[in-house]
């Protein structure tokens, strides 16, 4: 019982591993080829299997075999009759496309095969499937099928041509297919050639070999001994075309081509046929192409159904007459007797133009226009011409105003009406004084000028205003001291005392008081002007000092030369040889950014750029000066002499008077030989002028 058992469990096995094995490329596509050989449809194939990959081998395969398959039936037509004309080939556009390509390509070998060219088809870059047709038909250039055939191969030395031994009946045991001829030399019948066996007879394609007859026009078709010419359109729907080359109609009827249902019989007709019923319909009634009963309408079928002054209307199966009643259109009425219509006299009856002329025609009537009008020939009223729409800018100069009936021009401001109504003139607006001072036209407007002094209104650019000139970004510098505005311009004025107005008028010059007398200095001081006033000093030599004559040097007010009693030591030891007093009056700088060189001190002494150590070298020194240190002294060269400079190295605001003292030592053998001080009085004026 365990040995079935296993028996029976390795039996399942075996049934459940064929049931879940799936099938191979190779059988997938030969399914397909099947199929398509059975005329099924390649895009609806019923699936074998589950896998993608088997349904595309089996889908592809199936196209593949079509293909072969219309394009064996164009090469069997070049083969048959040698013309490949796309009628000649049943199926879709797209089969007969293929089977016309084929066809055409076999045409193209067996032309080459006629003319001994070699089938390798070098330089023709052709399609693969045309490719191969044009190869196999131009290896195989006979008229047999497609299946492969095995050519006759010649012995050596036997020449099939050559006559058979002298007999007394050479052709009684001869195997020629056709003719036999003298001496037992095979032939063929015409429309044929012998074969290079010297037996058999071919057909001889005329088409290809252009040995026809067929006129322009007609397509040469090869037959079996013989070929036809067939002309090249068709003979249309429900005909056929006869051997003669002729049209004849197809009696659908007879071959039972027809689609009339059972109830239905079949009559033929020239081209085609049509299907009418067995049974008849009624009076009134007539059958339609399907056999369907419809309504005849009496009234267009015959010329005169109903008496005069009636009018026909139809009915199912029949019709009636109706006594005409008239009834009139649109500008028409009817007569007394109400049997014709009238035409009515709009002009007549109302005013139908409203003020312009009117015309009455037959079931109508128009409006004549008066100018600038135009007929609306649907409304039948009179309208307004728009001429400035029609002719934009050629009718005024500027705009242009529509009015009823005309226009009207206008110009834009600035500008007139000339007195031909149409252009413009300019208006010179200064005649009515517009502006406050000063107007000028220009063309279209005008423009308003101002005096010196005055500016243009931004508010309404006629008025006039007082330029501030005190109050410009640059009133600061127009007068020296003090500016004040004037209408139409302005006035400087200066400190009240010290300083008189410039003839320029804006310049603040000082006052000599020394030289003009009016100061109130003594007989026993010195009258020195500064700026803005004076100052009344007295100036007196130190012991063993008197005073020497000022000489040629204006800027020194008292010089004072040593002068020691006699055996005075001191005296005589002391360096200080020549003292001198001098004035200078500075202004308050403004925007003091520097130091200001203010007095030059000339020396006797030669600049050596390399002293030698007997020459003599001056030193400057400020001796006694303000307590800011607002003044230095340098020593520079001028002139190829030593020369001291005292500037002042800090911003002073005066009124100040300083007395600056500075010594010049004069220094030989690094000794001091001599000394010369130089007392400088300095005022420091309030302004800067």
């Amino acid at each position: 019982m365990a040995r079935w058992t296993i028996l029976l469990f390795s039996l399942y096995g075996v049934l459940h591993g064929q049931e879940i094995q799936t099938p191979t490329l190779q059988e997938c596509c030969q399914d397909g080829r099947d199929r398509a050989l059975r005329g099924q449809d390649c895009t609806v194939l019923p699936l074998i299997s589950s896998s993608h990959t088997c349904r595309i081998a089996q889908e592809q395969c199936c196209e593949a075999a079509v293909g072969d398959q219309l394009c064996d039936n164009g090469i069997k037509m070049a083969r048959g009759q040698g013309a490949c004309e796309r009628p000649f080939f049943r199926g879709d556009p797209w089969e007969t496309k293929i089977s016309k390509m084929c066809c055409d390509c076999c045409v193209l070998g067996l032309m080459l095969a006629g003319r001994g060219s070699s089938c390798e088809l070098q330089g023709l870059l052709l399609a693969r499937q045309c490719a191969h047709s044009a190869q196999t038909c131009c290896g195989k250039n006979t008229t047999e099928g497609l299946e492969p055939t095995v050519e006759v191969t010649e012995k050596p030395g036997t020449n099939v041509a050559a006559k058979p031994p002298t007999k007394v009946d050479a052709c009684i045991d001869s195997s020629c297919s056709q003719l036999c001829v003298d001496n037992a030399t095979c032939a063929c019948h015409d429309g044929y050639q012998l074969q290079k066996n010297g037996v058999n007879c071919e057909d001889v394609n005329e088409c290809l070999t252009n040995s026809h007859n067929c006129v322009y026009g007609q397509v040469c078709i090869n037959t079996e001994g013989s070929f036809r010419c067939q002309r090249e359109t068709g003979c249309g729907t429900g005909y056929e075309l006869t051997d003669d080359n002729k049209c004849q109609d197809i009696d659908e009827c007879s071959l039972g081509t027809h689609n009339c249902r059972p109830d239905f019989l079949c009559t033929n007709t020239a081209g085609s046929f049509r299907c009418r019923p067995k049974e008849r319909c009624g009076d009134g009634y007539i059958q339609d192409a399907v056999g369907s009963c419809i309504d005849i309408n009496e009234c267009l079928a015959r010329t005169t159904p109903c008496l005069p002054g009636q009018t026909c209307i139809n009915t199912m199966g029949s019709y009636t007459c109706r006594r005409n009643t008239v009834t009139c259109g649109r500008g028409y009425h009817q007569s007394e007797d109400g049997t014709r219509c009238e035409d009515v006299d709009e002009c007549r009856t109302g005013n139908m133009c409203v003020g312009h002329g009117c015309v009455n025609q037959v079931g109508s009537y128009r409006c004549e226009c008066k100018i600038g009008f135009n007929f609306n020939s649907l409304t039948k009223m009179c309208e307004d011409i728009n001429e400035c729409r029609h002719y934009p800018g050629r009718l005024c100069a500027h705009k242009c105003d529509n009015t009823e009936g005309s226009y009207v021009c206008s110009c834009t401001s600035g500008f007139k009406l000339s007195h031909d109504g149409r252009n413009c003139e300019d208006i010179n607006e200064c005649d009515a004084n517009p502006c406050s001072q000063e107007c000028a036209n220009v063309y279209g407007s005008y423009q308003c000028y101002c005096r010196r002094g005055y500016q243009l209104s931004d508010i309404d650019g006629i008025t006039c205003e007082d330029i501030d000139e005190c109050a410009l970004p640059t009133g600061g510098h127009v007068c020296s001291y003090r500016c004040s505005n004037a209408p139409g311009s302005f006035y400087c004025t200066c400190p009240p005392s010290g300083y008189t107005l410039a003839s320029n008028g804006r310049t603040c010059q000082d006052i000599d008081e020394c030289a003009v007398g009016i100061h109130t200095c003594s007989v026993s001081e010195s009258c020195f002007n500064i700026q803005g006033g004076f100052r009344c000093l007295s100036f007196a030599c130190p012991a063993n000092f008197r005073q020497v004559a000022k000489g040629q040097d204006t800027s020194v007010s008292v010089r004072c030369i040593k002068a020691c009693q006699p055996n005075d030591i001191g005296c005589n030891l002391d360096p200080v040889h020549l003292i001198t007093h001098t004035s200078i009056s500075l202004p308050t700088f403004r925007d003091f950014s520097g130091p200001e060189e203010i007095v030059f001190l000339r020396t006797a002494a030669v600049a050596n750029p390399a002293p030698l150590p007997a020459a003599t070298d001056v030193f400057f020194d400020i001796l006694t000066a303000d307590p800011q240190l607002s003044f230095d002294v340098l020593k520079r060269s001028h002139l190829g002499m030593i020369m001291g400079v005292v500037r002042q190295v800090k911003p002073i605001i005066g009124p100040m008077d300083f007395v600056l003292e500075v010594a010049m030592n004069y220094v030989k053998s690094g000794i001091i030989s001599h000394r010369n001080v130089v007392i400088v009085h300095v005022s420091i004026s309030e302004f800067w002028f």
